[in-house]
């Protein structure tokens, strides 16, 4: 297997927040990131275990919010609300690839609901009201969501954390290699996130500027 990129040499461009939503939204995360931080430490696996448990519900979110908009409106989205579903999509199948990896305990599972039940309603109406803001706080959740999967790849490289072979599932869905393994998996996943990140804070440009933000398949960049 071709040597990667070494995890340290890895670029994650910060948002400088430009106004007090963006600092609403930066300090927010930042609060999140604490959290995990002290309940998780470097347990990476059951850390992305509840990261994208969290992960998964801004796009739904987005993309319902989005497509009752555009029915109220009587106007094309022009594959805004797909996108957003897809991205809802594939942090689930983050999710899915991670169970395999981390064997959350009960309490952890328990964690995980108890998160999602709180951070769907506060997103929801936080879209609902200002979506801008949701945008980018997507946007440094993505930041913050990189930066783990980067340290991630240190603790593998390290020898901290085994690099046991990649789940089935991972290797269907992003068609690796029969010999992928953890580290592979890891990879794939950080560069979606870093998708993520990057489309969700064009996003949130856009709307400070009052455009509508189109899908990645419409000539949106």
């Amino acid at each position: 297997m071709a040597q990667q990129t070494a995890p340290k040499e890895y670029q994650n461009p910060h948002y400088v927040p430009k106004g007090i939503s963006d600092h609403v939204a930066f300090g927010f995360v930042k609060l999140l990131r604490f959290f995990a931080d002290t309940f998780f430490a470097k347990r990476y696996g059951h850390r992305a275990v509840v990261l994208e448990t969290v992960a998964a519900v801004p796009g739904m979110v987005g993309g319902l919010l989005q497509h009752l908009k555009a029915l109220r409106q009587i106007r094309d989205d022009e594959g805004w609300v797909k996108e957003l579903l897809e991205e809802a999509d594939n942090e689930r199948m983050h999710l899915m690839t991670f169970i395999h990896v981390a064997q959350p305990t009960l309490f952890e599972r328990a964690v995980i609901m108890i998160t999602q039940a709180i951070f769907y309603n506060l997103y929801f109406f936080l879209y609902l009201f200002a979506p801008k803001t949701a945008h980018r706080v997507v946007g440094y959740f993505e930041e913050e969501a990189v930066t783990s999967y980067t340290h991630y790849l240190a603790e593998i490289d390290a020898g901290r954390h085994e690099n046991v072979p990649a789940p089935q599932i991972a290797i269907d869905y992003w068609g690796l290699g029969a010999a992928a393994t953890l580290r592979d998996v890891v990879l794939v996943v950080r560069e979606d996130e870093a998708g993520h990140r990057d489309r969700n804070h064009l996003f949130a440009d856009q709307l400070a500027e009052g455009k509508l933000p189109k899908g990645a398949g419409s000539g949106a960049h």
